[in-house]
C-alpha cells in the first residue's frame, strides 16, 4: 500500500478510527492515500479539509467535472499514475460521458488538452495549470489575465489555481510514500457539497 507503516481501518483506535470513519467509503474502504497518514492522523484532518475545500465544495463555481480533469492533468504532468487513476474514474462518474471522457483522457496523455472535448477558456486554463506544475517560478500576472480574457472571473482563477496547488501536494505525498491503488474503490469522492464536516466517500 505504501513505503510506510500504515494502520488499517480495523486496527485503528482513537481519533485515528474516528477520521477513518469520517473518509471511508462502502464497506470500510479508506483509500491509501488517506491511511499514509495514519501515523500522523491530524496531517489526514489537513489532507482531508483542504481537499474538500478545493474540490468538492458547493461555494465553488467550477463544474466538479472540470476541477477533476484539472487534477488528472496535474497528476499526469507530474507522473502520479495513483492520482489520475482515481479522479479519472471521478471524471468519469462526474461527467456522465464516458466516449468524452475518454477523449479527454486521450488528449492529456498525449499533451495536448486543445486537441480534447473542451472549451477554449478551459483550455487557456490548462495551459495555466502545465505552466504552474512545470514551471512556477516563473508565473507572470500575465498567465493569469490570460485566464480572465478567456472568460473566467477571479473567484473561478482561483479555485484553478487551488486545484493545481492541491494536486501539486497530492502527488507528492503518494509519490514519496509510495502508495498504490490496491485495494482502493476508484471514483469515489466525499459528493455532499453542502456539507464541509461530511467526508464520507461514496
Amino acid at each position: 500500500m505504501s513505503w510506510i507503516r500504515t494502520i488499517s481501518f480495523d486496527e485503528a483506535t482513537g481519533r485515528l478510527r474516528a477520521l477513518y470513519e469520517r473518509v471511508a467509503g462502502p464497506g470500510g474502504n479508506v483509500d491509501n492515500i488517506m491511511m499514509a497518514h495514519g501515523l500522523r492522523p491530524h496531517s489526514m484532518e489537513g489532507h482531508m479539509a483542504i481537499y474538500k475545500a478545493v474540490l468538492h465544495h458547493s461555494g465553488n463555481k467550477v463544474p466538479r467535472w472540470f476541477l477533476e480533469v484539472l487534477g488528472v492533468w496535474v497528476s499526469s504532468l507530474n507522473g502520479c499514475s495513483y492520482c489520475v487513476e482515481h479522479h479519472f474514474a471521478g471524471l468519469q462518474r462526474l461527467l456522465k460521458d464516458s466516449e468524452r471522457a475518454d477523449a479527454i483522457r486521450s488528449a492529456i496523455a498525449a499533451g495536448e488538452p486543445g486537441a480534447g472535448p473542451l472549451s477554449e477558456a478551459q483550455v487557456v486554463a490548462m495551459r495555466y495549470a502545465r505552466k504552474l506544475t512545470q514551471a512556477p517560478a516563473q508565473m507572470e500576472e500575465q498567465d493569469v489575465a490570460a485566464l480572465r480574457q478567456s472568460g473566467w472571473d477571479d473567484g473561478e482563477i482561483l479555485e484553478i489555481n487551488q486545484v493545481c496547488a492541491y494536486f501539486a501536494y497530492a502527488n507528492r505525498t503518494v509519490l514519496g510514500l509510495g502508495c498504490s491503488t490496491q485495494g482502493d474503490v476508484l471514483g469515489l469522492s466525499p459528493n455532499n457539497a453542502a456539507n464541509t464536516d461530511d467526508w464520507g466517500h461514496r
